[in-house]
């Protein structure tokens, strides 16, 4: 018997199918090993020991471990099938050493797409563990430990900021940055005005847009605005050109342009592939890649992988798939003149072809049958686009029309598609702008059916989505397509962001981590510095760099960094609200609660504990005291109406005006001042209060000091 160790459960039942009796297929279920939290600063690396790592088995997979211990014994050879990349590699070197399997000799395969025929010729073609990967997947863990812990201690001691780490917080910076961007171009955008029209086109309406006016061209972008074009800076401007406007045009050029070529997108990688998504299904990228691993896997009634593997950067898709797959498809379906070109793809590691389906025969309308709807999206987008992508390009003809009439020119454009080439199949998830122009003459006129003015301001480059970051990140080299998706839910978990319907905002503790690390831990957000980092960690992957000098040059100025910072960093202070106490007369400031609520309390704690009571009141008196109700809440979170002098009133009601709980008050005077200072706080008075039939001293401040202290010889009378 021979066991094969993948890393999905969900992967084990399809490859058992294809590989027959002979084989038995078990999961390590992801990592089987981490580094520990022991040592100094709970590292789990001996930094003085190169780097040593102290590795750990978590306590959930230690029976996994056993299990397959006493499997690999009964074995006639073992083959470790985990994914194809350097997590997967890793996965294998620890199930190697965990298992006592010789890391030179133990045959390792990868399968890039859960299929038959894969499958058997990757079991057919063994390698072994490449050991250049696995130090790379060390590396990086190893430097993601040492930044996470060293730089989440200081910030927690001093700042109160949760955590931070490696790449996130390079991500983090790209949000606050350009949300600090938006902000202050707010305070100088410019007012501009737009002028349309509609003209009738063989008895139709069709827009048309103010061109120039007296021959200075009308501006499009904000940066023409103080070059050779004007814009319309106000609504008089605007008025006075809508005054202009004659009651017919006349068609003063006609400019025709024939065979533009539109050329079909690349094949998705991880990142166009989780962007498409969120734009075309307003999915977030958690989502997009738990339903690809999903289609990757097999986890449907064929049980068979349905696409490649989903973590890639590549836009390579292989002449097998494109020769045996692609081109029989597209001729039998639209015909051989909308075949394309196998184009050459890229990618920073190119370890992977691109996403693409694994069968052309299964098409998304006989997929969607027997899969969810997410499942069933995400393939058709997968499968349109990669079919696409080795089509023949759109052919279309673009005119421009000028207008003319009383010093004003309007543009009139039209496009007509001569052939649809990629669209025929990716056109639903592309914005189709063809709107063909009937033949035309210079000098022949138009009858103007409308006019309108437009109110516009420039605006500053939208704030980040969960699209736009990862697509961002991509562009600067910043994290790994393993990572993308991961790295955003990071950051709205540990609330550093909000995501609204998609949208990124960083909140206070997001921009304060922020400033943190630019005074402290400048390297650490440095969006360069980030990238080449990941740079460093592909060239070790293919055995460019050891990856103990990669350590030691990000460790030594790293440590030295973390040094200066640990002397150099103070306890943040709270900020300011303007006000001040009503107890002692110290300033009022924001605080947090462990819980993350805020509010305002005295910046003297712990020698006075006011906190102010954001309370809103009903417009009602209390019918016992005469005193404002208030909405209050008790500590289940339920809100109730109560009075606004508790505790000396004890009057309250459910919101439908119910009076559920009642205390009844003594008719006697209200606590009687006297000069003496409270003894336990110093900073209330004792006052003369009743118990029953006795009178005792008591702070004023009661219930938040509830020092007492009897009057000894004393009857109420």
């Amino acid at each position: 018997m021979k066991l094969v160790i993948v890393e999905s459960p969900t992967k084990s039942e399809a490859i058992s199918r294809f590989l027959g009796s002979d084989y038995k297929v078990m999961a390590s279920q992801g990592h089987v090993r981490d580094l520990s939290t022991r040592g100094i600063g709970g590292l789990g690396v001996i930094v003085e020991d190169n780097f040593r790592p102290d590795w750990t088995i978590p306590v959930p997979k230690r029976k996994l471990i056993n299990e397959l211990s006493a499997e690999v014994k009964k074995a006639d050879s073992v083959i470790l099938a985990t994914d194809p990349d350097r997590e997967g590699e890793a996965i294998s070197y620890h199930l190697a050493e965990l298992l006592g399997l010789p890391i030179n000799s133990t045959p390792r395969v990868t399968f890039e797409e859960i299929t038959k025929d894969v499958v058997l010729n990757s079991i057919n073609s063994p390698r072994t563990i490449d050991m250049d990967l696995v130090h790379a997947q060390i590396v990086r863990r190893m430097e993601d430990r040492i930044v996470g812990f060293r730089v989440s201690s200081l910030l927690q001691r001093r700042v109160g900021i949760k955590s931070a780490g490696r790449v996130q917080s390079a991500a983090l910076r790209m949000i606050v940055d350009r949300q600090n961007e938006i902000e202050e171009y707010e305070k100088r955008k410019k007012e501009y005005w737009t002028v349309e029209i509609e003209v009738l086109v063989d008895g139709k309406p069709r827009k048309a847009t103010l061109l120039s006016v007296d021959g200075v061209p009308i501006a499009k972008k904000i940066d023409e605005f103080n070059k050779n074009a004007t814009n319309i800076g106000n609504k008089e401007a605007a008025d006075a050109i809508l005054a202009r406007i004659p009651a017919k045009l006349s068609v003063k050029k006609i400019d025709v342009t024939k065979g533009n070529k539109s050329y079909p997108p690349m094949p998705f990688t991880t990142s166009t592939m989780q962007q498409a998504a969120f734009n075309k299904y307003g999915f977030s990228n958690v989502r997009t890649q738990a339903v690809a691993q999903t289609l990757f896997e097999g986890k449907n009634s064929e049980h068979i992988g349905l696409i490649t593997y989903m973590r890639t950067d590549s836009t390579r898709i292989s002449p097998h798939f494109f020769y045996a797959h692609s081109v029989p498809y597209i001729t039998e379906r639209f015909g051989a003149n909308y075949v394309g070109t196998l184009r050459k793809g890229d990618g920073a590691q190119d370890a992977h072809e691109a996403i693409r389906p694994t069968g052309t025969h299964r098409t998304p309308e006989v997929v969607a049958q027997y899969v969810s709807q997410d499942e069933a999206k995400i393939y058709r987008l997968i499968y349109c686009r990669a079919i696409a992508s080795t089509m023949a390009p759109k052919i279309s003809d673009s005119t421009k029309v000028v207008l003319e009439g009383n010093g004003l020119e309007f543009l009139l454009s039209g496009t007509t598609t001569v052939f649809p080439g990629y669209t025929a199949i990716y056109g639903e998830f592309e914005e189709d702008d063809s709107s063909s122009l009937p033949e035309m003459h210079e000098g022949e006129l138009l009858d103007v059916s409308s006019s309108k003015a437009d109110q516009k301001f420039t605006k500053s480059n939208p704030p980040y989505n969960v699209a736009s970051i990862v697509k961002a990140m991509e562009d600067k080299g910043i994290g790994r397509p393993s990572t993308y998706a991961t790295t955003v839910e990071t950051l709205v978990k540990r609330k550093y962001v909000t995501n609204n319907r998609g949208v990124l905002t960083p909140t206070e503790d997001g921009k304060a981590c922020i400033d943190v690390l630019f005074e402290y831990f400048p390297r650490v957000i440095d969006l360069e510095y980030t990238a080449e980092m990941e740079a460093v960690l592909d060239k070790i992957a293919v055995g460019q760099l050891d990856f103990l000098q990669a350590l030691t040059d990000f460790y030594t100025p790293f440590h030295k960094q973390w040094t200066e910072a640990k002397s150099a960093m103070t306890k943040r202070q709270p900020k300011k609200t303007g006000e001040l106490c009503p107890i002692c007369g110290k300033p009022l400031v924001e605080r947090k609660s462990r819980s993350g609520v805020f509010f305002v309390g005295c910046s003297g704690y712990p020698e006075c504990d006011y906190i102010r009571k954001e309370e809103k009141q009903t417009g009602e008196m209390c019918p016992e005291c005469g005193a404002p109700l208030i909405e209050k809440a008790n500590r289940k979170g339920e809100k109730f109406i109560g009075c606004s002098n508790f505790p000396n009133c004890h009057y309250t009601k459910n919101k439908d005006k119910k009076v559920y709980r009642k205390k009844e008050t003594k008719p006697d005077e209200p606590p009687k001042p006297t000069d003496k200072p409270c003894p336990k706080c110093g900073i209330g008075h004792l006052v003369i209060r009743h118990h029953r039939d006795s009178l005792f001293f008591g702070c004023s401040r009661f219930p938040r000091c509830k020092f007492t202290e009897p009057i000894p010889e004393h009857k109420d009378e």
